[in-house]
């Protein structure tokens, strides 16, 4: 009977120690599980929101990353406030009848930009041209170089012309994002080398007239002011400009070349991955700004730039603006050659029923 009283008592507390065990366990694991949710807690409310978009389809966008989206757009030209100045003419490059034509440099925010500038011999003011030269390898780039023949029509037709060697060409101070940030530094170079002619005090320069003429990468620089600041321009030719939508433009070129591309994909994720910062880079999206009048010329027989790109953006323009024409010219290529008499002859008209004519 003794022996059966102490083996039960030793099973009872055996039991109960086993059940203290199990409790303090419980406590103990509750207590742990409550702080590591807390914590978390903590973390998620003080850390800044990761936004949703991804880059090149597979990881989620930084925050640096985000502010770089933000800042590599037409969006951010619109709120950028351009201080282009310090416009010099160093010296005399050639002198014939009809103008003088000068070595020049600007200022472009930090950068110093060289160009030219051809000025018309007679009484002034004259209105100003910017011609924007298409896509020339920088490596073999001369000052000038690019639209040489535009250069001396319009010069001859009683117009400033200036044109921009742009950034990373000629004797221009080097930017070494400018690829991966799609060149918008250009349209910026261009922007400032209008504010520069604004605030030169040049006696010759009728700055309140002023009109644009881009070819090719040219005028797509060209598209981007349309939009940007539609403010400086009274009119703008369009020869053979590549597409509006710069996802037209990334496929058939950049995707050619590896290291951009994926220097490009792995920053700002595929168009299909991120179409809203494409859309941004993209001018075709701010149409409803370009109201200005627009002339576009495209030879049929054009292998650089498809020809039609050029109609979708007749298309696309006209749809916010009547003031758009459009001329076609059958087996011609993409710099002109027969038809080159034809184009100057309707560029020069446009000119000068648009920017010629006196301020209103």
């Amino acid at each position: 009977m003794r022996a059966a009283f102490w083996y039960y008592k030793e099973r009872i507390m055996r039991i109960i120690l086993v059940f203290s065990i199990t409790l303090g366990v419980i406590f103990v694991a509750g207590f742990l599980v409550r702080n590591i949710f807390t914590q978390e807690e903590k973390i998620n409310t003080s850390a800044p929101a990761v936004p949703e978009e991804k880059i090149g389809g597979s990881s989620p966008v930084s925050p640096d990353a985000a502010k770089i989206f933000s800042s590599v757009s037409l969006p951010a030209l619109m709120e950028k406030e351009f201080d282009g100045r310090d416009l010099k003419l160093r010296r005399v490059l050639a002198e014939n009848e009809s103008y003088t034509r000068y070595y020049i440099t600007y200022k472009s925010g930090e950068l110093t930009i060289s160009g030219i500038m051809n000025v018309p011999k007679g009484e002034g003011p004259f209105p100003v041209l910017f011609l924007n030269h298409g896509y020339i390898d920088p490596a073999v780039y001369t000052n000038g170089r690019g639209l040489k023949r535009e250069q001396d029509y319009l010069a001859r037709a009683g117009y400033v012309v200036v044109h921009s060697d742009y950034r990373n060409h000629a004797d221009s101070d080097k930017d070494p994002s400018n690829e991966v940030n799609f060149r918008l530094g250009y349209t910026d170079d261009v922007i400032n080398a209008i504010m520069a002619v604004k605030n030169s005090g040049l006696s010759f320069v009728d700055a309140s007239r002023v009109g644009l003429l881009g070819h090719s990468m040219g005028g797509g620089v060209s598209l981007n002011i349309m939009v940007v600041r539609p403010d400086l321009v009274d009119g703008v030719v369009l020869f053979a400009p590549v597409s509006a939508d710069f996802r037209d433009n990334f496929t058939r070129w950049l995707e050619r070349r590896p290291e951009v591309a994926q220097e490009i994909i792995s920053t700002y994720g595929r168009p299909e991955d991120n179409p809203g910062f494409w859309d941004n880079i993209s001018a075709s999206t701010f149409f409803e700004r370009a109201v200005m009048p627009v002339m576009i010329h495209h030879g049929t027989a054009d292998k650089d730039v498809p020809i039609a790109w050029s109609d979708v953006l007749y298309k696309a323009l006209i749809a916010h603006n009547d003031a758009v024409t459009y001329h076609v010219y059958p087996n011609e290529p993409h710099e002109f050659t027969v038809a080159w008499p034809e184009v100057m002859k309707k560029t020069k008209s446009f000119f000068d029923a648009n920017v010629m004519k006196s301020p209103q």
